[in-house]
């Protein structure tokens, strides 16, 4: 079932029981889901939270997310329950109460990210990023359907962080590992091998080192991994503390059964292994750089409003509830921007920028074209368009990107929704609904006669 080596290994660990974890990992995953307040207040019918995260709940059974309008919609997002702890490091070791510069790392595809997203607040910035460029547009998406518009997405190599000393309050690397914490999936232990293992811990030591210099002094770092391999966990920690001024800091968790703490050579780390928790496998340490010369003001000379006219701030203002002093334009396109404008200009001018904050609207010959990021977004002015309530079966049309001929509403843009969540836009011209919903997104999956069935009950989070 698993390699001799893993097996070997694990047998050896202080902080594993060897048996009680390989008995867990031939046992079907968790299904678990993050919903987001910003959209959505119930909770899945039949289910149980997540111990440490408020938003978290486990599924009696798997549904069929890609038939569930609300999914789409960005009301919640499925996501490992273990990965879900990055709430309580948050709350407990930073305040949110201010402006925060955040960056996670390896972001895609965007389950953290749009967690933390939740965490920091609107008038922070989160920078999420992702290298491989298929799967930072994934990270987009996702970060799209959540819509709390303060994300900006970048596609960059950990080494050119180094152009921003200083900058980040807080660093998440949840780092590529040797993924033996999702041995559940086959193709995780099909790649698994001794020389994986070490060539990991290597790349992982690059990573933090790339990175550590763009965190500011009294700033921290999150690193997680989803493998129990030493090497790549606490060693990591051990050689990292060990080549910078760094100090490992130290999570409450006695309310919460299962996790396992680990206290080796100085630091502090944390297990989540299957079969003693709801979940999969993860590690997780936290840092603060220590203090030194304080970071200064950075300016790059370029302001983010660069290409915004009059008429630009109007359509914005008259749309959204965006600072329409963060407005940037590129090419046809308007975006509002996260965060301070000298810190977003910095963002911009020093990193590759896949999706610079949430997009409003497209100027065309024939005016301007409402955005398919402004619907799913907090930002969208209420009232600003009229729109047209669907059923399911509606939904899921619109979702495959079909014309709904037979729907109620005025000539012009409104917004499609489905149980009061925004879908996108449409168009009436009169003859016919121009359906707006983003090609590239679409469902192409049959639709079953009875989809009530495969999806998501939901109840009021009281009872």
């Amino acid at each position: 079932m698993f390699p001799e080596d893993f097996i070997s290994r694990i047998s050896r660990q202080k902080y594993l029981d060897a048996k009680s974890l390989v008995n867990a990992l031939q046992e079907p995953s968790p299904v678990s889901i993050r919903f987001n307040e910003l959209k959505w207040k119930l909770k899945p019918e039949n289910s149980e939270q997540v111990p440490w995260c408020r938003t978290g709940y486990y599924l009696s059974s798997r549904p069929s997310f890609t038939l569930d309008p609300l999914f789409h919609a960005g009301c919640y997002y499925p996501q490992e329950a273990s990965g879900m702890f990055m709430e309580q490091v948050i709350k407990q070791l930073v305040d949110t109460s201010g402006y925060l510069r955040v960056l996670d790392l390896c972001g895609a595809p965007g389950g953290k990210s749009t967690h933390i997203s939740s965490l920091i607040g609107r008038d922070s910035i989160l920078v999420s990023n992702e290298v491989i460029r298929q799967r930072s547009s994934i990270l987009a998406e996702n970060i799209i359907r959540w819509g709390t518009s303060n994300t900006v997405v970048t596609r960059n190599d950990p080494s050119a962080f180094g152009r921003l000393p200083g900058f980040f309050d807080l660093m998440l690397v949840d780092a590529p590992c040797s993924g033996e914490g999702m041995f559940r999936d086959r193709i995780a232990v099909e790649e698994w091998s001794v020389g994986n293992t070490v060539l990991c811990a290597e790349r992982q030591r690059r990573i933090l080192a790339d990175i550590w210099p763009a965190l500011k002094p009294g700033g921290i770092l999150i690193y997680s991994t989803c493998t129990f391999n030493p090497a790549e966990n606490e060693e990591n920690i051990k050689w990292l503390i060990g080549q910078e001024e760094a100090e490992s800091l130290s999570i409450d968790i006695t309310d919460f059964d299962g996790i396992t703490e680990m206290t080796a050579g100085g630091i502090q780390g944390y297990g989540f292994h299957p079969g003693k928790i709801k979940g999969e496998g993860l590690f997780v340490s936290v840092l603060r750089k220590k203090d030194g010369l304080r970071d200064r003001l950075r300016a790059s000379g370029k302001t983010g409003g660069t290409g915004i006219c009059r008429a630009d701030r109007e359509v914005a203002g008259r749309w959204s509830d965006f600072n329409t002093e963060n407005l940037i334009r590129k090419g046809e396109d308007i975006y509002f921007f996260p965060g301070r404008p000298v810190d977003f200009s910095e963002i911009d001018s020093k990193l590759t920028v896949v999706m610079p904050g949430t997009l409003i609207c497209s100027v065309k010959r024939n005016g301007y074209i409402p955005a398919h990021e402004l619907a799913l977004s907090g930002g969208i002015k209420a009232g600003s368009f009229p729109s047209a309530e669907l059923d399911l079966k509606q939904a899921l049309a619109w979702l495959r990107r079909e014309t709904l001929p037979a729907i109620d509403v005025r000539p012009g843009w409104f917004t499609a929704s489905f149980r009061g969540v925004l879908l996108g836009f449409g168009n009436n011209i009169g003859n016919r609904i121009n359906n707006y919903y983003p090609v590239g997104q679409r469902i192409r999956m049959n639709i079953p006669d009875d989809p009530e069935k495969v999806i998501i009950r939901w109840v009021n989070t009281e009872s």
